[in-house]
Parts: structure tokens; C-alpha cells; sequence
């Protein structure tokens, strides 16, 4: 039987949400014989407001590079092993309760998206405004089909084209040293429709 992987985000963002968590991602791989259930979290946006809360208050026992503010609140997961131990519980027994995984055994992993989590949602390019990114397209944007610089806008329509109802984002290239091909390009900045982004992800900054 297959395994029904949309039902599956379902249930775990339902038990993520009780656990003020967001589900980032979720991943099923491997054999018949060695199949691995993988589900990345992070703190939901009311948890990551107490956290800047706590920032703000000097509070003790935060990461160096969040008191420092080299690492931003939005950039950081949160997630403790504490977290992910009482998730997979739960969500365990969610999943064997309903079924979604049929086929015999499988391990339930869950864990922080990292520094280099992916971006898939426009809320996230909204949120990690400023963020360096690399970025992969479905069709090649000045003959060019990767791209990284820092995400500096996110918008309704393309700049370059006008059109209304095609959300994109731009990214300014002088921020990361760039591949031959793209500095063949010769601009400063690039426009890249959401619907035409394949992969994206944060690059750390460390």
C-alpha cells in the first residue's frame, strides 16, 4: 500500500500544533525493509515571539549567536530534544491509531530544518526577508537556472514584467560571489517568479 504522505503532514501539523510547533517538512525514504519517516520542525510564531521576548529581556541560557544577534530568532528552530521526543510520541500513536503508514515497520525521525532549511511557502519568503538564499528554477532566468544573493524583496507581481497574480522575488547578487554563468549575466540583482522556483533554501551565516 502506498503511504499517503498529504495525510500524513496533516496529522503531524496537527500534533505539532499542540506542542506550539510548525511542521517545515516532511520526508518518507528507503527500502521496503529500512523505510524512514522524516518530519522537520521548528517553533511556531507565537513560541519565536516569546523567544524575541526573552532576547529583548536579557535573559539567560540563550544561544551566544542569538544574544549576540548574529543569528536571528527567525533563523533558529528552537526545537529541543525534548520537543521532538514528545512530537514523535504522539504523533506515533496518531499514525498507528489511523493507519497512515502501512507496510510494516518504519522509524519516525523528527528534527530542526537547519540553517540551510528549505523555503517552499510565499510566508517564507516573506519571513526570511533579508536572508541569503539559493535558489533553483524550472526555467532558466537569463540562461541561468541557480542563483544565490540575499532575498531583498517579495512581491505581488514581477518588476520586470508588470504582471498582476505573479508573485516573485528578487535577489541581489552582490551579496554572495557568484558562478561564472552568473556573473555572465550582468546585473546586480535578479527577479524570479515564485511559481518558477524549484528549490530554495537559506544559506547560513555563521
Amino acid at each position: 500500500m502506498a503511504v499517503r504522505l498529504d495525510e500524513i503532514r496533516a496529522a503531524a501539523e496537527r500534533v505539532a500544533a499542540s506542542h506550539d510547533l510548525d511542521v517545515v517538512d516532511v520526508e518518507f525514504a528507503g527500502s521496503s525493509k529500512e523505510r524512514l519517516l522524516r518530519v522537520f520542525l521548528e517553533k511556531n510564531a507565537l513560541a519565536r515571539e516569546r523567544l524575541k521576548a526573552q532576547i529583548a529581556a536579557g535573559a539567560e541560557g540563550l544561544p551566544e549567536r542569538l544574544v549576540e544577534g548574529a543569528l536571528s530568532p527567525e533563523q533558529l528552530s528552537g526545537i529541543t530534544h525534548e520537543d521532538c521526543a514528545e512530537f514523535s510520541r504522539d504523533l506515533g500513536v496518531l499514525l498507528d491509531v489511523e493507519d497512515l503508514v502501512p507496510g510494516g515497520e518504519y522509524t519516525l525521525e523528527a528534527s530542526s530544518p537547519g540553517l540551510d532549511r528549505k523555503l517552499t511557502k510565499p510566508g517564507d519568503f516573506q519571513r526570511f526577508m533579508g536572508s541569503l538564499v539559493r535558489v533553483q528554477t524550472f526555467e532558466p532566468v537569463r540562461n541561468n537556472r541557480h542563483w544565490q544573493g540575499r532575498l531583498v524583496d517579495f512581491h505581488s507581481q514581477l518588476p520586470s514584467t508588470g504582471e498582476p497574480g505573479a508573485p516573485g522575488i528578487t535577489l541581489d547578487l552582490g551579496a554572495v560571489r557568484q558562478s561564472s554563468k552568473s556573473r555572465k549575466a550582468g546585473v546586480s540583482t535578479v527577479d524570479i517568479a515564485l511559481g518558477n522556483i524549484e528549490k530554495a533554501q537559506l544559506i547560513p551565516e555563521i
